[in-house]
């Protein structure tokens, strides 16, 4: 292995916060039984964030807003090392000074793949027994790391580029189609940016079992979109397979479409435009943005996504919001 490779297996070592982690993750959903004055969470969510703290931005911040918006009452735990930190703390503020219940916490690896088929994998890993391959190590531990959290605890995982859009208090067991096929309208392949399940749910376990037996660091998607993909067609019986309208009412392709405003398109493109509105303002529950793609896109007034931010904004009136949005701050 690599200098390099050895150098980005960093993230996996122990430190102080993360070895706190199970006591402080039991504090913040059972906080009765911790002698903790802050109400019961009755929904989780749960994000991953392991790139750096500066790039954790204006995308990312909405999303958590949104999430909030439609669940007010539910609890947010984001797994992140670099966001569990006092300059973290300060990003988080406004949610908990409007009595939002979110916290960071430093994921404890070795707890969460404890008695799971990942704890060898990660055991190998360490000692340089399995190769990171090519594709971003901190992409493929996110990937395990929302099926470890959602299988310890249950509840729901979004991607922080997803804007939510209305409750997912109905959902259960369930995870969305990215593609189906034209003629027959089955799915062709499903994503794990938004995955709702139970505690201890048999298909989270197949997952992490399929991360561990198949794992490839050379093929992007493989351990991610494509590993659920894979584990969903043996197990049709046991999930949920919502149409792509559900989470991901654009392709990665066309991801565009939905930041252009009026004024730069076409009158069949305005047409279009007002016609997926309506759809997906009536049919999804959230929208991803797809910000592999998408992240240097600007976002053109009285576009698809201003009209989405400012149904699901919390924090409507803040001069950062309309800035977003190019909304007039005089």
């Amino acid at each position: 292995m690599s200098r390099k490779k050895r150098m980005s297996l960093k993230i996996l070592r122990p430190d102080a916060r993360s070895k706190q982690f199970t006591k402080r993750a039991t504090e913040f959903f059972d906080p009765l039984n911790s002698n903790n004055n802050a109400r019961s969470c009755n929904l989780s969510f749960f994000m991953t964030w392991i790139a750096p703290l500066e790039y954790f931005g204006e995308r990312e911040m909405f999303s958590i807003e949104s999430l909030f918006k439609w669940h007010p009452t539910a609890c947010l735990l984001i797994m992140s090392t670099t966001m569990d930190s006092s300059k973290g703390a300060e990003l988080l503020k406004p949610f908990l000074n409007n009595g939002f219940r979110v916290v960071a916490l430093s994921p404890d690896y070795k707890y969460l793949v404890k008695g799971t088929p990942a704890e060898t994998w990660l055991k190998r890993l360490r000692k340089g027994e399995v190769d990171p391959g090519e594709v971003s190590i901190t992409q493929n531990i996110s990937n395990l790391i929302r099926l470890l959290v959602l299988y310890k605890y249950g509840g729901i995982y979004i991607d922080t580029d997803v804007i939510v859009m209305k409750s997912m208090y109905g959902l259960k067991n369930c995870i969305g189609a990215q593609t189906v096929d034209s003629v027959t309208r089955n799915w062709t392949r499903l994503n794990n940016a938004v995955m709702i399940f139970d505690k201890k749910h048999p298909v989270v376990l197949e997952f992490i079992s399929e991360f561990a037996s198949t794992f490839d660091g050379n093929k992007w998607g493989h351990n991610g979109p494509y590993l659920v993909s894979r584990v969903v067609r043996r197990v049709t019986n046991q999930v949920v397979v919502l149409p792509p309208i559900a989470f991901y009412p654009v392709d990665w392709s066309r991801i565009g479409g939905l930041f252009r405003g009026p004024g730069s398109q076409s009158k069949h493109e305005s047409q279009w435009m007002r016609e997926k509105l309506q759809w997906i303002q009536k049919e999804s529950y959230a929208v991803h943005l797809w910000n592999r793609e998408s992240k240097g896109m600007k976002l053109e007034k009285g576009s698809i996504i201003q009209r989405i931010m400012l149904d699901s904004c919390l924090f409507c009136n803040s001069t950062r919001l309309k800035t977003i949005l190019a909304l007039d701050t005089s």
